[in-house]
């Protein structure tokens, strides 16, 4: 059975646009303070972005951290914040951090009190850079916990998933360990317990999602209890504008217009424009496409547009948060990406990348990142060496022998390499670098040499050029057996291999510019009275970094909460921001 849209009124107090990471915090926030609200998503299914994300909060200073007496504050994650968020720009001021460091863990208690279930990480997920001042080796990030979509009843259908992962019942953060299934016991016992779970799911009836659809499947399960109004297939086409005051929104529903206004304003929560070919190309510095991209398939960025068609300001429409991904150099996908569907579902490397015995190179054959590094770093850096020589589209991960026997890649197991990869030429192989470098069209002296250079950081235990497994986040990634730097293994047991890269992601990083109350701001620093944006939508709050894993949906969560109090006049904003 199928849900049906409830009738639409023509007013509410609060209007939430999209359904992703903050809206049904937002929504919860202003029933809570007596005001009526209505979700409207365009799609089908519900959770936006969220939904397609590896399912994490970044939550600095958070109850759980201190239920396990790990010492962390306000004051130290300001302290990492400032270390590590460098960009300045019209998104990230003073007032926003504080902001968002402030009430995020309100914000995530709040929730927890709405009946939220959230854990600490399995495995280890330190931020991003653990050694930076303010740093938190043990990780600050916080997953929900697992959950059965089936509990969801009529809605379970119209949970948004992402496909790869829609089977799945393991937690990003248990991955790393899985994924040394044939160099560790405990990569043994991850396997067992995988399998374990997928047996049991089969013998109870039961779909268990993780991840982004476990965060998104609690929280519409919260949202449906408390009689929240959610409208399916309803797109915004534009905004009801009264003497220079957002009133409202023109929505689309069944084949017609309506007018729906809104007494104390518009929330804006409709992610980025990842599948924006012609606006992403407008506003990239570089190379760019939607084919990339990895976004919930409803990021293509119209309500954005509208925002900036009333003034909005923008900030960093150039960036994204950053996945490298691989294809074929002929523009072709390989076996197990394009879908029964024909929906291309690229691959996303940020883990298998960071695995010994691999590095990547631009067409030079020179180095260009840490490769267990912050993805979100690693596509800023191709882009950046792309504008200083032009010869980083693509770049190459290149492996050897022991990397193809021992590790995944893409979604094939560790240990194996498919045959149809190397047929169709998405990966390329040969006996010598040499070899290898006249087959993808780099600098064999050059390859030769970083290489080289390379293999000695190996036997050191200490990259020179770019601290890989220098950080406890590194050395989360790699190989326990390989020693001294468990992130570095020497390139240098033939037949060599060799895969193009592009810079892939999750979702775009930059959009409309708003203040530490969420409201969208002018140029001038204006306040367009009655709009506010959250997450995706807006230019990060972090700039151009990615502090720790869940950093994005932890401030799309926090801003949705705290723009619900904000419009609704809230006294209790003055206790969230203390």
């Amino acid at each position: 059975m199928t849900p049906s849209n409830p009738p639409l009124k023509p007013e509410y107090d609060l209007v939430i646009v999209g359904s992703g990471g903050g809206s049904m915090a937002a929504a919860l926030v202003a029933k809570d303070l007596g005001k009526s609200a209505v979700i409207l998503e365009k799609l089908d299914a519900v959770g936006g972005s969220t939904s397609f994300s590896g399912g994490v909060w970044w939550i600095p200073n958070n109850s759980l951290l201190k239920d396990a007496g790990i010492d962390d504050s306000y004051e130290k994650a300001r302290q990492y914040f400032d270390s590590v968020v460098t960009y300045k720009g019209p998104g990230v001021t003073p007032e926003r951090r504080d902001a968002f460091l402030k009430a995020a863990p309100k914000m995530i208690d709040y929730l927890v009190g709405k009946g939220l279930k959230v854990r600490r990480p399995t495995d280890d997920w330190p931020d991003y850079y653990d050694d930076a001042p303010g740093g938190l080796p043990e990780g600050r990030s916080l997953l929900a916990k697992p959950f059965n979509r089936h509990e969801l009843g009529e809605w379970k259908d119209h949970l948004a998933m992402y496909p790869p992962m829609a089977a799945l019942p393991m937690g990003a953060d248990e991955f790393p360990t899985l994924f040394q299934m044939k160099r560790t016991f405990a990569g043994k016992l991850k396997a067992m317990k995988f399998a374990g779970l997928m047996a049991k799911d089969k013998i109870t009836g039961h779909h268990t999602v993780t991840n982004g659809s476990a965060i998104q499947g609690r929280m519409l399960q919260i949202a449906l209890r408390e009689n929240l109004e959610i409208q399916r297939n309803t797109p915004v086409r534009s905004f009801i504008v009264e003497d220079g005051r957002v009133a409202g929104v023109v929505v689309e529903q069944n084949g017609q217009r309506v007018d729906v206004r809104a007494r104390n304003g518009v929330i804006v929560n409709v992610g980025g424009y990842s599948h924006n070919k012609a606006f992403r190309e407008k506003v990239t510095d570089g190379p760019t496409t939607d084919e990339w991209t990895s976004a919930n398939p409803g990021d293509t960025g119209e309500v954005i547009l509208e925002m900036m068609e009333l003034g909005a300001a923008t900030d960093c429409l150039d960036t994204a948060w950053w996945v490298v991904t691989s294809r074929n150099v002929d523009g072709s996908w390989p076996e197990g990406v394009v879908g029964p569907d024909g929906t291309v579902r690229p691959f996303m490397h940020h883990l298998d990348l960071s695995l010994p015995h691999s590095i990547m190179v631009d067409q030079d054959g020179r180095r260009v990142a840490d490769e267990a590094g912050a993805y979100m770093e690693i596509g800023e850096r191709i882009y950046a060496r792309q504008r200083e020589t032009g010869k980083a589209f693509p770049c190459w991960t290149i492996f050897e022998k022991r990397n193809r026997e021992r590790y995944p890649w893409g979604n094939a197991a560790p240990g194996t390499t498919p045959k149809s990869w190397l047929e169709t030429g998405y990966m390329k192989k040969a006996d010598t670098l040499e070899g290898l470098a006249a087959i993808c069209g780099i600098d064999p002296a050059g390859l030769n040499a970083e290489v080289e250079r390379f293999n000695g950081f190996c036997k050191t235990g200490v990259d020179e050029d770019f601290n890989r497994g220098g950080r406890v986040f590194d050395r989360s990634h790699g190989d326990p057996t390989v020693r001294p730097n468990p992130s570095l293994g020497a390139i240098e047991e033939g037949p060599f291999y060799a895969v193009a890269m592009y810079p892939g992601d999750v979702g775009t990083a930059g959009g409309v510019v708003a203040d530490e109350y969420a409201r969208v701001l002018k140029e001038d620093g204006s306040v367009i009275p009655g709009l506010y944006a959250v997450g995706n939508s807006t230019a990060s709050v972090f700039g151009r970094c990615y502090p720790a894993a869940g950093a994005s949906i932890g401030a799309s969560f926090t801003f949705g909460f705290i723009a619900a109090h904000h419009s609704a006049g809230s006294n209790e904003l003055s206790h969230i921001f203390e």
